[in-house]
């Protein structure tokens, strides 16, 4: 062998010019890492989450390699932001997606769709509304203070 073969042995091949990525669709399933460098945490941390959260159910094919449905992602940013933006402990965390899915969670005060979901029912089922102009202001009032008894008793519950 060549002193010249010999110095080229440790040399790197050349690298061909990198081409920037295109993005993937909305819909498009996320391996780890590109679900690890969107959310900026590491593998390991999604990994662990999927032993914690038996709701995160990432397709995977063989070797093991995990594919991340556009659910499950979105599932690990509210996860992400329970635990690290709001301060939820991970039992807190499991407690709380349990609770929603068993259909008793509370929806929260800034969706007004409740209130105008509880008004519609109201006018259908009592036909004095359509008649009395100030009959779903009253109730409207009356639900308001209902929905903010509810949201206090929240508060209170997650404060013990």
């Amino acid at each position: 062998m060549s002193a010249q073969a010999a110095e080229n042995i440790y040399e790197l091949p050349p690298q061909r010019p990198s081409r920037p990525r295109t993005p993937k669709a909305a819909g498009a399933f996320l391996t780890i890492g590109e679900l690890a460098q969107q959310l900026q945490i590491e593998q390991h941390v999604l990994r662990f989450w999927e032993s914690k959260f038996l709701q995160i159910q990432p397709l995977k094919r063989a070797g093991g390699r995990r594919y991340y449905r556009p659910d499950d992602a979105n599932l690990l940013r509210r996860i992400q932001a329970l635990l690290y933006r709001d301060g939820y402990t991970i039992r807190g965390v499991q407690n709380l997606l349990a609770s929603e899915q068993s259909g008793q969670s509370l929806r929260s005060a800034s969706e007004p769709e409740t209130v105008t979901a509880l008004q519609a029912s109201l006018t259908a089922s009592n036909p004095a509304a359509n008649e009395d102009p100030n009959y779903l202001r009253v109730r409207r009032a009356d639900l308001e203070k209902l929905l903010q008894e509810l949201i206090d008793l929240r508060q209170l519950l997650a404060a013990e």
